[in-house]
């Protein structure tokens, strides 16, 4: 039976596009962007989103649709996400959710967490924070939290603390609804997994085609006003290579160290995601097909 709603996830690399293409073509499917950087406008390269052809050959939705200077987190992509998978739902097709943002896939399927909004005086406070004193800070406030999160992301850090800070309370009573059973049911939806070293040996291959195929120039075009797209992994490697602290190889290896860290956290995230079926990225992508169809 063809699902109404499907979500493919998994690490960097990992062969998500392919997949969701293939699935668009055997179901009469429409994908629908779920990572955090492709939503972007000018960052194409760099973020691994679909070609031009790829998106024409089904259509595509929240690719490149962001301006570089705006600000995005999950709660604005579900405000735009929801709506859209609403609509191709109702028309009767499938909406193929495509991404490896784990906290932007969480706030489609489990809601909305009710944050706060912003205050820019404690964000402007915590900008001239180094980020372990914004870490041990979230540690005294709330550690469970604090150790949910990379210690050195400054971006997300912030926001927790902000959090706290504002209201007196937890970022982590936000999530409270995560651990809901009931909002598991009905979910349909895989991640892709691959070995470690074959994943790690995508993700540099990928990085080198990246640099060699305009990255740099993607980089080097951002306005200097642009904010969270500059969080996305290379743009600060890049931005070393251009001002020459970096040469390009070591740019390029930079970039490879950093994505494949990514990949275990997104490995990590997804394997707490119960809901979510294995399937081997490895495979042809003809079994991979078989295989999710087969199932109920």
């Amino acid at each position: 039976m063809i699902p109404s709603r499907f979500f493919l996830c998994g690490p960097t690399a990992s062969g998500k596009t392919a997949l969701a293409l293939a699935l668009a073509e055997a179901w009469g499917g429409e994908i629908v962007n779920g990572d955090a950087f492709q939503v972007y406008r000018g960052l194409k390269i760099l973020s691994a989103a679909p070609s031009d052809d790829e998106q024409a050959a089904c259509p595509h939705y929240l690719f490149g649709v962001i301006g570089a200077a705006e600000s995005m987190d999950a709660a604005k992509y579900a405000a735009l996400a929801n709506p859209v998978i609403e609509e191709i739902e109702s028309r009767g097709k499938t909406a193929i959710v495509v991404g490896g943002s784990g906290l932007y896939l969480k706030f489609l399927t489990h809601g909305i967490a009710k944050a706060p909004p912003g205050d820019e005086g404690i964000r402007a406070e915590l900008e001239n924070w180094p980020v372990d004193q914004i870490y041990e800070r979230l540690k005294e406030l709330d550690p469970d939290e604090a150790m949910r999160q990379n210690s050195q992301n400054r971006r997300h850090l912030s926001r927790a603390l902000e959090i706290c800070l504002v209201t007196g309370g937890k970022a982590s009573e936000l999530r409270q609804n995560f651990g809901d059973p009931t909002l598991l049911e009905g979910l349909k939806g895989i991640v892709l997994t691959w070995p470690r070293e074959m994943l790690a040996e995508r993700i540099a291959l990928r990085t080198r085609i990246m640099l060699n195929s305009g990255a740099i120039n993607e980089v080097k075009e951002l306005p200097l006003e642009a904010g969270t797209i500059r969080q996305a992994i290379g743009v600060r490697e890049i931005d070393a290579y251009l001002s020459k602290e970096l040469t390009l190889a070591e740019c390029e290896e930079r970039i490879t160290i950093s994505t494949r860290q990514y990949a275990k956290r997104q490995r990590n995230w997804f394997r707490r995601e119960s809901w979510l079926r294995s399937v081997d990225g490895s495979l042809a992508l003809a079994r991979k097909v078989a295989e999710i169809n087969r199932w109920d």
